[in-house]
Order: structure tokens, then sequence, then C-alpha cells
């Protein structure tokens, strides 16, 4: 019998892998140190079911078949196509087109006329919530194992350690979709506005289809992140005794969907191609506009508010959109000096809504981009993800032969050279300000974190550029006992004059 340490996990919110389709058991050791270190699956033998052990005395704890799952290919989920595609030449305004159609699996669903303004991703695969398709099998088939684990993670959903890309494994990629219903929940929300769980269960999960599986850095799990760290934010003291539930919900909504249907690419590479959102908010806070623009759809076709009056729903849908449109980082020295005028004049009242809903906007802004303020194994995870997503941005660029955007060329720029810089001028004005604000634990273990991971950031630039001028004489046939001789005939011939210097790449960014 074959043993592995990997459970089957079978979702029922996305296509079954056929390699999942031949299984037909496993057994798993439900406190092993290996549970995501598994083979390869499709070297595993066919399986159908899930075999639970308890390693301290080897006793099932239970065995559950899962039945044939092959039944899934006759009910319409079929196979989706999530690789990234060039969106240059695609025109993504209004789209007149009928969902499910040329599929043979579901030729027999009646047909829908779908007239709305479709995203990137659905105008790259069509949503099956639209199909018309009944749900036959529970939406989540997961062993307990994985759901046991992330529900202990959920306990501490306020720790800021928390391991949102652990957490996404545990839920099978559904951070985003089961964070922000735990959080929604535990405030009581969900009773409180009178939601409709099914609507409300449809919106988190075409919010988080509506997400680029595909970039790097924002996708769903960075969405998840951040609306777990502006949970953080809406617990401290200050905070907590002032925000209603309305304030609540607009910010974890916000910070939920605050950068849907992102494109992997910035407003100055949509500008320079050409692109049809560029041109429809006027090159200002374009990405911003159409995060807010794709939520609000969202919100309208779940119908998720319509059971409010309708006042009410078109101020939340403009507060959620003032919430969303704070987080654009060109406009982050206009926010930061009205948080500081407010602080230094000591004017700032929470029982104002207008100022709750300022400190709302700061909050979502710092959960944007609280990277630097996580441990370092968090923090360099992401920075990672953010660079590379930087240079993808480049590589097409130099594609299309447009200007290569700044910290886009993996050719003069390193992860450290850009954390750096970022860290100096962005991240580090705005936490110091926060701060002053909130002056918690928190707040202290943000600012420690950050100086910690820049110094490590320091010591990596450091690294790497001893290492680049070792391999320079080198590369130009140079020995190393004459390339030494070479720089102490240059520090000799400069000690008495004016020694250039060359200009330190963070200053070099600004």
């Amino acid at each position: 019998m074959e043993v592995c340490y990997q459970l089957p996990v079978l979702p029922l919110d996305r296509p079954v892998p056929k390699h999942v389709l031949s299984r037909r058991g496993a057994i798993s050791f439900s406190s092993s140190s290996s549970l995501f270190g598994a083979p390869d699956p499709r070297q595993l033998s066919q399986r159908r079911g899930a075999i639970s052990y308890d390693s301290s005395d080897q006793t099932a704890l239970y065995i559950r078949m899962l039945g044939d799952v092959r039944v899934r290919s006759q009910v319409g989920f079929e196979p989706e196509r999530r690789s990234s595609h060039p969106y240059l030449c695609i025109d993504f305004r209004n789209l007149h087109t009928r969902l499910g159609c040329g599929s043979a699996s579901v030729s027999s669903a009646p047909e829908r006329r779908v007239r709305r303004l479709l995203s990137f991703q659905r105008y790259l695969h069509s949503s099956r919530l639209l199909r018309g398709i009944p749900q036959q099998i529970p939406l989540h088939i997961l062993d307990e194992d994985y759901t046991g684990q992330a529900r202990c993670m959920l306990e501490k959903v306020d720790n800021w350690n928390f391991d949102i890309f652990l957490f996404d494994r545990l839920t099978n990629g559904n951070s985003l979709i089961t964070l922000t219903f735990h959080l929604l929940n535990q405030y009581g929300l969900v009773e409180l506005f009178q939601l409709d769980m099914v609507k409300l269960w449809r919106f988190l999960v075409m919010i988080q289809e509506d997400y680029h599986s595909s970039n790097p850095y924002h996708n769903a799990i960075h969405a998840a992140d951040v609306t777990q760290a502006m949970y953080c934010y809406m617990r401290e003291p200050k905070l907590a005794k002032s925000l209603t539930s309305r304030d609540i919900l607009l910010g974890l909504l916000a910070a939920a969907t605050h950068d849907l249907d992102h494109p992997g690419v910035n407003q100055a590479f949509l500008i320079k191609a050409d692109h049809y959102l560029a041109t429809l908010y006027r090159h200002t806070s374009v990405l911003e506009n159409h995060h807010w623009k794709s939520a609000v759809g969202l919100l309208r076709e779940t119908g998720l508010f319509s059971h409010l009056p309708a006042d009410d729903g078109l101020s939340m849908e403009r507060e959620l959109g003032s919430l969303i449109l704070a987080t654009d980082i060109s406009r982050q020295n206009q926010y930061l000096t009205r948080f500081r005028t407010y602080l230094e004049q000591e004017n700032l009242c929470l029982t104002n809504a207008n100022h709750r809903h300022f400190v709302l906007q700061m909050a979502l802004k710092c959960a944007d981009i609280c990277n630097p303020c996580r441990p370092w194994e968090l923090s360099k995870k992401w920075s990672e993800k953010v660079t590379q997503e930087f240079f993808q941005q480049g590589d097409n660029e130099k594609k299309h032969k447009l200007e290569v955007s700044p910290l886009c060329d993996r050719e003069t720029n390193t992860v450290s050279k850009i954390q750096i810089g970022f860290m100096s001028y962005v991240a580090e004005p705005l936490f110091a300000e926060w701060a002053r604000f909130s002056d918690t634990r928190l707040s202290q273990t943000m600012l420690g974190h950050m100086g910690l991971n820049k110094a490590s950031w320091g010591a990596i630039q450091q690294e790497q550029t001893s290492v680049s001028e070792e391999a320079e004489p080198n590369s130009n046939g140079i020995g190393a006992d004459e390339a030494a001789a070479q720089r102490d005939d240059n520090n000799s011939t400069t000690a008495g004059g004016t020694s250039s210097k060359e200009i330190p790449q963070g200053s070099r960014e600004s």
C-alpha cells in the first residue's frame, strides 16, 4: 500500500485536475511535518478516497469514500485556461456574449445573454456561476487535516505574524473567500446587515475569481493579506472603540476588492499602450478607478445590497470607492500631508464620520504596502513576488518597443535595490505617521520589522555589489592581484584631489 503525505483535495469551486480524477485512495498522517512535501501527484496510484491516521497510535480516525468524481464532467466542470495572455490587442469594452456556448458539456443548459462590462479575467474565461448550472455537490471537499489547521489559523487571525501563504495552501487557494467570510461573521455583520448568505458567498467567490492568479503579486493572496492587515489595524484601541459597523463592513470589503481585476501592470504601462482604460479614466488613478468600478459591478450583479434602501446602497458604493482610490501610490504625499496636519494640530476627532473615513483610508494605505513591516520570511517572499511582476512588465515593454518603466528593467535593478528605495521613500514616512497616530505595540513591531528588513536587504545589496566588483576585472581579463594593484593606484591618485564618488543606488531612484 502506498503511503503519501498529501491528501487528495477535490474543491468544487474549480475544475478537477486529470491526475486527481485517476486517484483511488490516500493515507495521511495528521501531525506530519511533511504535509506539503508530497511527491508528484501524477506518480501516485489511482485513488478515490481518503484514510486519515492519528500518528500517536496509528488507529484509523475515519475512512471516507468520495464516490466517482467523473460525474463532474457531466455537470459542466470543464477545465479552464488561466494562463496569462497579452492584452494589448484585446478590446475589453462592453461585450455581448453568451457564456457557456460551444461547450458540449453545457449544451443542454439554458442560454443566458449577459450584457455587462466584463473584466479582464472574465473575458479570458467564462464564470461558471453565470451558466445556470445547478450546484449538485458541496462547495468544498477537503480533508479534516486541512480544514482543521485552517480553523486553528483563523483563531489567531489578529496575529501580525499570520502566514497568508500557509493559510492559502490549507484552504486550497481559497484564502480570500475563507478569511473575508470569517471576519464578516466574527463581527456579526452578516446578521446585522441581513446579508443573504447565498449572495454573499457568490460575491466573495466572484471577487476571488476576478483576481488574476497569473500575477505574481497582485492576486487573491495579496488581497487576503491586505484584508488580514486591515483587520489588525481596525482592532487597534483608537479604532476599535470608534468605528461603526458600517465602517468595519466597508473597510473589509475595500481591502478585499482594492486590487480587483488588476492586470499585473501599472498605470504608466496602460497609458503608454494607449489602453482604453487610460482614456476612460483620463489618465487619473486608472487602476484604482477600475478596481472600484469592478467591485461595484459585482455588488450589483450579486444584489448583495439590493435589500437596503437605494440611497444607502449608493452611499456605500461611493464610500467604497473613496477607500479604494486612496490606495493610489501617486497620491501618497497628498494623504500623508493631510494626516500630518491632523496630528500636529491634534484635531482628529473620531466621533466625526469624515475623520473616521479618512483614518480608514490611511489604514487601507498602510495595509496595502505593509509587506516591508512583516517578519523577514514573509516580507522577503512578497518582495521577490512584486519584483518579479515589475520585471515581467519591463519585459513586455521591451517586447512592444515601449519605454521601460522605472524599477522594471531586470538588467539595471535588483530586489534589494528596489526594496531599500521603497522603504526609504514610501513605507517609512507612512508608518512613522501611523505610529504617531496609534502608538501601540503593533506599530512598534511593524517599525522594528521594517528596520531589520531594510538592514537585511542592505547586507544583501552590499554582498551583490562586492561580488559584481570582483567579477568585473576578471571579465576584462585582469587578474585579481592586478585588479587590487590598480585599485591601490587609483586610490593614491585621488587621495590629494577630489574623488568622484558613485551616486548611491537608493539616491538614484529618487
